[in-house]
């Protein structure tokens, strides 16, 4: 059986998703929980990584099982044997041929700034509180540069393993609703720290740091030093990954 996990997580207090030495991990607390359950080790193949502290509301992994399980029954004893901050959301078998990270078409992110002068207490663990005014107009119109295919090497991580920097971004949109700033961005594929580099640059419009227009001449440059910093992970969320072919007159 090749089993497909919709996964809901605060990565608040985990390394990202991938297993690591230095701490622990999403998937090293699921991959345990799957193997008290069937008795097996296995490995989970998921979609993407996550950072360290970044969120997901619909990360996608999936795993072999040589036998049969009731999905319902998999399901209700990963959600009892995980920590409350991780809930599998859904649970479905595949055909074999599926993969959980080479046939995701479109990627979902979301990034919330806290924009108000004083912080919050519920939202401060997924949310980058700015306490300076931010110009929407400015920041709305700077986004509208990214749409499209480009090389988004000037918003690539040190380290990136990634062959080449050349991605597409099908719809990023920002909207206010209240004190949060909602970045929504959603592409065929993400550099390392992608999104969040995108986000501190933007900030950086925001507080008429920088012109709009710049986002356009980033794209040109292909030069990581001349953006913004880093936006911090809490204020991540992996929204959702899509797994149809999407429509030819769509967006």
């Amino acid at each position: 059986m090749n089993i497909k996990l919709t996964i809901e997580y605060d990565g608040t207090n985990y390394c990202g998703w991938q297993v690591q030495p230095n701490g622990r991990a999403i998937q090293e607390v699921l991959e345990q929980a799957v193997e008290k359950i069937l008795g097996v080790k296995i490995r989970l193949n998921a979609s993407g990584r996550t950072d360290a502290g970044v969120h997901a509301l619909g990360q996608v992994a999936n795993f072999f099982y040589d036998g049969n399980v009731d999905l319902w029954r998999l399901q209700r004893g990963l959600n009892a044997l995980t920590p409350d901050g991780i809930v599998i959301r859904r649970a479905e078998v595949m055909p074999d041929s599926f993969d959980a990270r080479r046939d995701g078409r479109v990627r979902v992110y979301q990034y919330r700034i806290w924009s108000d002068p004083w912080p919050s207490a519920i939202s401060r663990r997924f949310s980058w509180h700015v306490h300076e005014p931010l110009d929407l107009s400015a920041m709305q119109e700077a986004i509208r540069h990214l749409e499209g295919q480009h090389d988004f090497a000037s918003f690539q991580a040190a380290g990136c393993d990634a062959p080449h920097a050349v991605r597409t971004i099908y719809r990023n949109t920002l909207t206010r609703q209240g004190e949060l700033v909602l970045y929504d961005v959603e592409a065929n594929a993400f550099l390392r720290h992608m999104v969040r580099n995108i986000v501190g640059t933007l900030v950086e419009v925001g507080r008429r740091e920088r012109a709009p227009a710049s986002f356009a001449e980033l794209l040109e440059a292909r030069d990581r030093t001349l953006a913004g910093p880093t936006a911090p992970p809490q204020g991540l969320f992996l929204v959702e990954v899509r797994y149809e072919e999407r429509m030819k007159d769509e967006g």
